[in-house]
């Protein structure tokens, strides 16, 4: 199993609309594809940046296999429509990781 970890730095006067439309919308959208399992919504806590929040997305895939799937046929557009919606108020980055216990 594998975790796709998406980190996503957020304006702090817009990450209640951002929650609820990842809520609503975004992570929904990513769920339909049926390319992951499960996924988890966490908030850094005590982190150093003063104007913005900083959250993760866990989405949980089962091989590399369905990963590049996701990658290569979901991601783009519903990354692009995150950054058209969001443009000069994120930054994210993205990370996969093995899960071993």
């Amino acid at each position: 199993m594998l975790l796709y970890n998406v980190t996503i730095t957020i304006d702090r006067q817009l990450h209640e609309e951002w929650l609820q439309w990842m809520r609503q919308t975004h992570i929904p959208d990513v769920m339909s594809t049926g390319m992951f399992l499960s996924y988890r919504l966490c908030r850094l806590l005590g982190h150093e940046h003063e104007d913005a929040e900083i959250f993760t997305v866990q989405y949980l895939v089962e091989d590399m296999a369905r990963l590049r799937r996701y990658m290569d046929e979901f991601a783009p557009e519903l990354q692009r429509q995150h950054a058209a919606r969001y443009e000069g108020k994120y930054a994210a980055f993205r990370t996969v990781m093995e899960v071993l216990g």
